[in-house]
């Protein structure tokens, strides 16, 4: 299944007929369920990857960034994906970040999308891949718009 297929089963396609509250996405629901799951895992494995510095563990500071694993075939396989996105879909992912992160509300997000429109300049998944808490910024994001429900059964 491609990032924009849709199920065409009508139990999994339903749509809220309350538009002003939910804000439709372009994004399969089932795509954006899986993404957000894989940047958790990509984005929490490298929370882990600490350098030995010998010594005691216990005293050693943790980094203070995540770290880029080069053989991270996940990690690579969602840059990919992201940036085969459509330029629509690559925008509402970052709006729902700044919206997960506070910076927009619901009432807000036809302007969080034009401003991620005017701020595209570069890969999409550059941008979101330098956020450590991309996964949890999006999942805030689907929240306050009201379809919070995404990640238990993977429909808007």
């Amino acid at each position: 299944m491609t990032p924009t297929d849709r199920d065409t089963d009508p139990q999994t396609d339903e749509t809220d007929t309350d538009t002003d509250v939910m804000p439709e996405l372009s994004i399969s629901s089932d795509y954006m369920r899986r993404l957000i799951e894989r940047l958790r895992a990509v984005m929490g494995r490298e929370d882990e990857v600490m350098p030995d510095l010998g010594g005691n563990a216990g005293d050693d500071a943790r980094p203070a960034t995540l770290q880029e694993i080069p053989e991270d075939l996940l990690r690579e396989e969602l840059r990919e994906e992201i940036d085969a996105l459509d330029e629509d879909q690559r925008h509402e992912l970052v709006a729902l970040v700044w919206t997960g992160r506070g910076d927009f509300d619901v009432s807000e997000w036809d302007q969080a999308l034009e401003l991620a429109q005017d701020r595209d300049e570069g890969p999409t998944s550059a941008y979101l891949l330098s956020h450590p808490r991309v996964a949890d910024q999006l999942a805030s994001g689907l929240e306050a718009l009201g379809h919070e429900h995404v990640l238990q059964d993977g429909r808007y």
